[in-house]
């Protein structure tokens, strides 16, 4: 007897076509310009991220066996915060904003109204796979707009639970999640869209921003880049290693994008932290740190192998001073610092997005920021130091998505600093109002009445009249006064 194979559905351009022409019919009946519609979903949200946190932090761990307090305060709690603040500025934020109007259009008014953009995508990683997939939606929706959710693939667990509960709790006609790999992106990107938000790396960020261009549709990509760490000489050695720990190995493994990718620092420092370094670690993680329940593992073969790349490099082997220890069968390894890498290894060459922490030293602090300028701009740059002359420096002349003096990673947290790239790092930000107005579009909007008509402006042109068009555009009320003495004399 044969048997009877399941039959699939298939997702392919003309699936995505006809998606995505659905949800611009029901994104056009107006429904979601309504506060109503708009603050049902985040509530929604809310509470999905309620009932459901076991559910969540279950396929966490089995997608990354991340620790259940990486989960629930990295991933949902500050999704929750996402949502709380959205529901509680909402109406602020679609109220629109009065502005002042010039002298040139006397007498009028003017405001700039907040306006969805249509109907959006929203690509996202796997290294934090419930965050990064909902909280660029939490903004689409409060900005009124329709959605498709795209979630990773290297991230399967997460990606099929994100389907059931965006299926059980959101308003389906116009919020879809789309599960799949390449082909179901590349059908995707084949749509046209009134916005594409992305979250990953560069080479894909490019992929998306081309297929974007065939259609002028504006991008958000959030990138990566080699995030640093300056450390000084006049620090709490101690405090800075507790941070620069926690912003490597407790976020992810260091499978975080704005994870310390490497250290600055002077000679006379690097033993010092390296010391403080291994003490940390030793305390938070045990001796045997390969073991600790504490770490993600690695997310899957291909990227374990391409961190062992960066190790194994004749150039960088040698200078390993902790850890290095590998557990391939579980995908893991161990919290591992390098010492005095060469500048032109690979490890110093591309975004390392794992266990592994070089340290390059430099003749004096200040040096740190040619090293870093030498570069791609990065997605976050962190400073560790108490002279006050260092930390200006530091902002004037480092150019990041965001900067850190004394802290890392933390500054995500605060919703009303933009989180964003620049150049090859990212482009657009969002977080906070920032994820309201980058999925907004800001219309401005002028109201006169049919009083105060000058014939002024009306041919036929005279001299008298572009004296008194110019004194009106130059904003000066003694000049227009004066043109005006002169129209009455001709």
């Amino acid at each position: 007897m044969g048997s009877v194979e399941k039959e699939t559905k298939v997702f392919d351009s003309e699936a995505a076509s006809s998606m995505v022409k659905e949800l611009r019919g029901e994104f056009l009946s107006g429904k979601t310009r309504s506060y109503e519609w708009r603050v049902t979903q985040l509530k929604n949200i809310l509470k999905m991220s309620e009932d459901r946190e076991q559910d969540i932090v279950k396929a966490l761990h089995s997608d990354l066996t991340k620790p259940e307090l990486e989960s629930s305060i990295y991933e949902i709690s500050m999704l929750k915060n996402a949502c709380t603040l959205a529901i509680k500025k909402l109406k602020q934020w679609m109220k629109p904003e009065k502005v002042k109007t010039s002298l040139t259009s006397f007498p009028s008014s003017a405001e700039i109204v907040s306006e969805p953009l249509g109907v959006v995508l929203v690509i996202s990683p796997w290294n934090y796979p419930f965050l990064l997939s909902i909280d660029p939606v939490v903004g689409a929706l409060a900005a009124g707009n329709a959605v498709v959710l795209k979630p990773s693939e290297v991230a399967p667990a997460t990606s099929s639970l994100l389907a059931k509960l965006v299926g059980e709790y959101l308003d389906n006609t116009l919020i879809r999640v789309v599960e799949g790999a390449v082909a179901e992106t590349s059908a995707l990107l084949e749509q046209k869209w009134d916005k594409i938000c992305y979250t990953g790396n560069g080479r894909v960020g490019r992929i998306v921003m081309a297929a974007a261009a065939k259609h002028l549709t504006p991008v958000l990509l959030e990138l990566g880049g080699k995030c640093p760490a300056v450390v000084d000489s006049i620090i709490n050695l101690k405090v800075a290693a507790r941070r620069i720990v926690a912003g490597k190995w407790g976020c992810n493994s260091g499978q975080t994008c704005v994870a310390v990718d490497y250290i600055l620092t002077t000679k006379d420092v690097a033993l010092k932290l390296v010391d403080a370094l291994k003490h940390e670690l030793e305390g938070f993680y045990g001796k045997n740190q390969l073991e600790s329940k504490d770490l993600s593992r690695i997310v899957n073969l291909n990227h374990f192998d391409r961190l062992t790349k960066l190790l194994d490099e004749d150039k960088v082997s040698g200078k390993i001073v902790h850890g290095g220890e590998r557990d391939k069968a579980n995908l893991k390894i161990a919290p591992t610092i390098l010492l005095d890498v060469p500048q032109d290894s690979l490890i110093m060459n591309e975004e390392i997005f794992g266990p592994l922490l070089p340290i390059f030293t430099v003749e004096k602090v200040e040096s740190s920021f040619d090293v870093i300028n030498s570069g791609t701009k990065p997605l976050a740059a962190y400073l560790f130091t108490d002279n006050k002359k260092l930390k200006e420096q530091f902002v004037m002349a480092v150019s990041a998505g965001g900067l850190v003096i004394n802290d890392t990673v933390i500054h995500l947290a605060v919703d009303t600093l933009p989180f964003g790239g620049v150049q090859e790092s990212g482009m657009g930000a969002y977080h906070g109002k920032f994820s309201f107005d980058a999925f907004s579009h800001k219309k401005g909007v002028l109201y006169r009445s049919f009083a105060g008509d000058a014939p002024v402006r009306y041919p036929p042109y005279t001299k008298g009249k572009l004296a008194f068009m110019k004194a009106l555009m130059s904003g000066s009320i003694l000049g227009v006064i004066c043109a005006l003495i002169g129209l009455s004399k001709n």
